[in-house]
């Protein structure tokens, strides 16, 4: 099905007219010659192999009938116009950061823009070197020797970490013959992340221990790490800030599982290390392996997407790394190029043998960071974290003086997020701010059982003094108001 779709419209061609609105051309002639050239009755014979209850009106009741495209744009535009500004308070993953203009306008070329996998270095020696100084940065930002660039997003990148590390450091077999490879993913790493992690590696003789955090800390506990320590492991998680926005003790965590023969696998959120120790320095050897999500780099909250994950390691473990790596050389005249260094071509023609299935990543992700990165610079993205940091501290400092509210985790030292506690259902508050055009932050009680009345806020460089004034008041607001108000 895909091939013959995939050949109609390799045919269709598209020319552009004044003003550079596409259009297709074509006539019920030249469909009908097209149509025949592939052995097809109609276009919807393309779709054959869809099942019919998939491609059925039925199935989508309120689609409506097809538009003009005034009328199409004006629909658009008063779609755009409902879904308001307002403030946003979220975080868990995704981070409303501030994005120079230059970055999407240089992004938006069409060289980076619509620009396929490099395969050919003689012809891609642009696209290449953007995608070496990502990696170079991303090395830059953990301390790691080497990236690949890139994966879907933070979730696969932390599952594909997993994987790499069991095959760097198998369990060794017991007495009874092999054992399950056991990695420690601590509950206080993202509910998300451990739903991909172990999605992904449930049919791979991988086995994930959850231990407990600390109910004050609101970090991995050294009693619970403990408490699972009884069976060799291959690698424990560290996430750095966790999903509560907590900071965890990295250094302690990081010589714990060395001194018992694991690797450390650090899951970072890039903004964090611009003012945290990066994974290559954590304890006295530093982590093996650091992955993350590069969302908080350039990329914009947009419905979902898009996102794209990245991945950092030590040199030894570099051919345990998946996806590719982009390389600088110099040719037979000692003039600079970059090349595909390493990508293990099982993942495109021979899947059984690769270490990795991930064929297609996100690359233009990879380009987009890199020039965030690059307009930033050091100290702007230091500048940038430290506001974060600062504006926490500052709606903390607000939202403390509210009767009732108070922190979650008491003993929490927190970068970018916190996690409230409120005297009553925490997604009702959250329901009775959104009222007021404030989207509050993420109830925990479908994540996290027995936090009914927690509630993560998050907040960045985008907020003003006002904002969190505004926030502030609206909360309490919310928390005072009748029941049936």
């Amino acid at each position: 099905m895909f091939c013959r779709i995939e050949l109609f419209f390799r045919i269709e061609l598209f020319f552009r007219i004044e003003g550079g609105m596409p259009f297709i051309p074509h006539t019920q002639e030249d469909l009908r010659i097209m149509l025949d050239a592939i052995g097809a009755a109609d276009v919807e014979a393309l779709f054959d192999e869809i099942p019919a209850n998939i491609r059925s009106r039925d199935a989508m009741p309120n689609m409506p009938e097809a538009l003009s495209e005034m009328a199409l744009m004006r629909l658009m535009r008063e779609r755009a116009g409902q879904s308001g500004a307002g403030l946003n308070f979220i975080g868990a993953g995704a981070y409303e950061h501030h994005i120079p203009a230059a970055v999407w306008e240089i992004a938006g070329r069409g060289e980076f823009y619509t620009a396929y996998t490099p395969y050919q270095a003689e012809a891609s020696q642009g696209m290449l070197q953007a995608i070496w100084e990502f990696q170079s940065m991303m090395c830059g930002l953990t301390a790691l020797e080497v990236s690949n660039a890139s994966l879907y997003d933070g979730a696969t990148a932390l599952a594909e970490a997993i994987l790499m590390a069991v095959r760097a450091n198998p369990p060794k077999k017991g007495p009874d013959g092999d054992r399950p490879a056991r990695v420690l993913i601590p509950a206080s790493v993202h509910p998300k992340y451990r739903q991909v992690a172990a999605a992904m590696t449930r049919h791979q003789g991988i086995e994930l221990v959850e231990p407990s955090f600390c109910a004050k800390r609101g970090a991995a506990s050294m009693n619970g790490l403990n408490l699972v320590e009884d069976e060799p492991f291959s690698a424990l998680v560290i996430p750095l800030p966790n999903f509560f926005g907590s900071i965890e003790d990295v250094d302690t965590l990081t010589d714990w599982a060395h001194k018992r023969g694991a690797l450390v696998i650090a899951q970072v959120n890039p903004m964090a290390l611009a003012l945290l120790k990066p994974p290559g320095e954590w304890g006295a050897a530093g982590a093996d392996i650091a992955c993350g999500e590069g969302q908080p780099l350039g990329a914009p909250l947009s419905f979902g997407g898009p996102y794209f994950g990245f991945l950092t390691c030590r040199q030894k473990l570099a051919r345990q790394m998946p996806g590719r790596i982009v390389g600088r050389t110099v040719d037979k005249d000692e003039r600079e190029g970059f090349v595909l260094t390493l990508q293990a071509r099982e993942q495109h023609i021979r899947r059984a043998k690769a270490t990795s299935n991930i064929c297609t990543n996100q690359g233009l992700m990879t380009v987009v960071a890199a020039i965030h990165l690059s307009l930033l610079g050091p100290e702007g993205l230091r500048s940038a974290a430290s506001a974060c940091h600062g504006n926490l501290n500052a709606l903390r400092r607000r939202v403390e003086r509210i009767d009732g509210v108070s922190l979650w985790f008491p003993e929490a030292v927190s970068f970018h997020e916190m996690v409230l506690k409120l005297p009553m259902d925490a997604a009702l508050v959250v329901e009775r701010m959104r009222g007021e055009g404030i989207s509050a932050g993420l109830p925990l009680g479908e994540w996290v059982e027995g936090m009914d009345n927690a509630l993560l806020v998050c907040v960045t460089e985008t907020k003003t003094a006002e904002d969190l004034d505004r926030y502030a008041a609206a909360l309490s607001a919310a928390l005072h108001r009748e029941a049936g108000a």
